[in-house]
């Protein structure tokens, strides 16, 4: 998640919360290495909507 933090300039507990969202909506799957939690698209069909979302918000910036 830190690399989440680092890339987005967004707060942690803000991320941990979408995440949260994104899980319960079957997006994203969790995976526990130690410490810390893999997130994972559960479709990666759904990686060019990704892409596409963070393509369109470095537009705006």
């Amino acid at each position: 998640m830190h690399e989440l933090v680092e890339a987005l300039g967004v707060a942690q507990p803000l991320i941990s919360q979408h995440l949260r969202v994104l899980k319960s909506a079957g997006v994203v799957h969790g995976e526990r290495h130690g410490r810390e939690v893999v997130y994972r698209l559960v479709d990666e069909h759904l990686a060019h909507i990704v892409v596409d979302a963070v393509t369109h918000v470095e537009e705006k910036l």
